[in-house]
């Protein structure tokens, strides 16, 4: 026999609302309480209130309590089950898989750290689009950068420990990184900076394709002259805004040295290897 059965009047009308109620809540389970409650003389109102202090009911909106300890304000039901679901259809939206980020247990340290959906919707994007989207080649950057394995790549995205802005930026370096790779080249220690200088995917494509072609036919003719390059000197060369620091360790300013192999590169190509002889002796003697 349900319940109800045994009760009739205002006493089962005010079990089948708060049955309902708490059931909307995900806390069926809350019925024999009720029950408890009412046969004992309760108040709907003072039923409700009471149910918020079972342990059923605490974790349900564990969310809270987190709030409560950081001094953020505590939400109601409703405000809470409203915010759960801004952020399931952001993960519907995102094409995550069902199952994946949600559930109620999932949502708690979200709520409890007052991550607004606007936020969340940043990460999901990022998320996203780092599990669904990317190249082999951007996943390998992620995980020689930061080692994010492709079946973390979520989880990293949506770690709430971490701002979005720093996300953000992670992102948009493998991205760069990413275009290395594809052409065989090494990940910079600078990957960082160039996503802050605003580097796009699509510039980085454009340098690290033009690097893959002439840093060995470079190497070879700085080698002829008694000097080096490498990968580093050409990505600042050509990456270079003026917002990223050169780093120390270089003698003199990558662009420099890269025009003076450009300049070497059409003396051999013009068959002017004299020519390109005295540019090294100007060089030497501290005149370029």
């Amino acid at each position: 026999m349900a319940l109800q059965d045994a009760l009739s009047g205002d006493q089962r009308n005010a079990y089948e609302a708060l049955n309902n109620l708490f059931g909307s809540y995900g806390l069926g389970t809350l019925g024999p309480k009720i029950y408890d409650f009412i046969q004992k003389g309760y108040s709907a109102d003072t039923i409700a209130i009471l149910l918020q202090d079972t342990d059923e009911f605490k974790q349900r909106f564990a969310g809270n309590e987190i709030r409560r300890q950081k001094g953020l304000p505590v939400l109601s039901p409703n405000e809470y089950l409203s915010v759960e679901s801004s952020y399931r259809q952001l993960m519907k939206t995102a094409g995550l898989p069902s199952g994946f980020y949600d559930s109620p247990a999932d949502f708690n340290t979200f709520i409890g750290n007052d991550l607004s959906p606007t936020e969340l919707k940043g990460r999901v994007d990022l998320a996203s689009q780092a599990s669904n989207l990317a190249n082999p080649a951007y996943k390998e950057a992620l995980q020689r950068m930061y080692g994010v394995d492709e079946g973390h790549v979520t989880a990293y995205f949506l770690n709430e420990e971490k701002s979005l802005p720093i996300l953000q930026k992670q992102a948009a370096a493998a991205a760069i990184g990413a275009e290395a790779l594809k052409r065989n080249l090494q990940l910079s220690q600078n990957l960082e900076n160039y996503a802050e200088a605003g580097i796009s995917a699509q510039q980085a494509s454009q340098a690290y394709t033009q690097i893959a072609q002439e840093l060995p036919e470079y190497q070879t003719i700085a080698k002829q002259y008694g000097e080096s390059t490498d990968q580093s000197e050409m990505e600042h060369a050509i990456l270079e805004t003026g917002t990223t620091g050169l780093p120390t360790y270089y003698a003199e300013n990558p662009s420099a040295k890269f025009a003076r192999l450009q300049s070497w590169q059409r003396a051999r190509a013009g068959g002017q290897s004299g020519a390109a002889g005295a540019g090294l002796a100007r060089v030497t003697a501290g005149q370029v």
